[in-house]
């Protein structure tokens, strides 16, 4: 099973040479075994995940989940670009669940992404089989494991994800602020996790100035990987002002306050 990071930053891609080390893509993650991957947000790093799995390497993936964390345009502007969408032989299920919201309509979020005043292709042209599930429930059985949500603070709702798989676990968690102390919620999905992701997009002392924007500082992040006892952290979701002499001082920063912490940049890969 290996976990594989496409897009480490955050709110809008950069791609200056002083950004080259962490990368630039916009939020997207994967993990994947030999017949299933999960895909978890659609930033612009999701362009060379499909071009990863599904261009001339060719994997026999059977099963393709792809769950959101959140709708905001940097979680979900690479969707266009993602090549097995077009493949008429393929079928994806996009989801987001344990949403209560009745309102909320998942398709017409990507139909209205790719309207033609926004984008040549629309959605129903696309060619795979498209599935959108939204549930209420807040576990999602696949073939090979589960997936467990919990929604989170941030500004229009967020989820965390809780992947069992394998006798692993790896819990995903961007886009989320913690009001008035650490989020419980958050610490008690990543109870215990192999791996922890946790975005961190400021520094604790910019976080003072970004009250209410819906995001973390790294020292927070640290604070839930202990109470979560979880064995080994991932930083992301960078600040697009923050470039590589910034991020490497801010890692050494992070391991002087945890034992195995890393700031994680686009294209990195971990087996598990």
């Amino acid at each position: 099973m290996k976990l594989k990071f496409y897009g480490t930053r955050g709110s809008i891609p950069v791609c200056e040479q002083k950004f080259q080390k962490y990368g630039g893509n916009t939020t997207c993650v994967a993990i994947s075994n030999e017949t299933e991957i999960y895909i978890f947000d659609a930033g612009t790093g999701i362009r060379n995940l499909g071009l990863d799995y599904f261009g001339n390497k060719k994997h026999n993936l059977t099963n393709i989940i792809l769950a959101f964390s959140h709708f905001h345009w940097d979680h979900i502007q690479g969707f266009p670009f993602f090549l097995p969408a077009y493949d008429r032989n393929r079928e994806l299920t996009i989801t987001t669940f344990g949403r209560s919201d009745e309102y909320f309509d998942l398709k017409a979020i990507f139909e209205n992404q790719m309207r033609t005043e926004f984008f040549p292709v629309p959605l129903e042209k696309m060619g795979a089989k498209l599935n959108f599930i939204q549930q209420k429930e807040n576990l999602l059985e696949t073939k090979c494991g589960r997936i467990i949500s919990s929604e989170h603070n941030h500004p229009g709702g967020a989820y965390s994800y809780r992947v069992e798989i394998n006798g692993k676990v790896i819990v995903f968690i961007t886009d989320v602020e913690h009001v008035n102390g650490l989020d419980k919620r958050v610490v008690e999905i990543a109870k215990d996790a192999d791996i922890l992701i946790h975005e961190a997009q400021y520094t604790p002392e910019e976080l003072e100035q970004h009250r209410g924007w819906g995001h973390s500082s790294w020292m927070e992040a640290i604070e839930v990987a202990k109470l979560a006892n979880v064995k080994r952290l991932f930083i992301t979701h960078h600040d697009p002002e923050h470039d590589d002499d910034f991020l490497d001082s801010m890692e050494e920063k992070c391991k002087k306050h945890f034992h195995n912490v890393e700031l994680a940049k686009d294209n990195l890969e971990v087996e598990l």
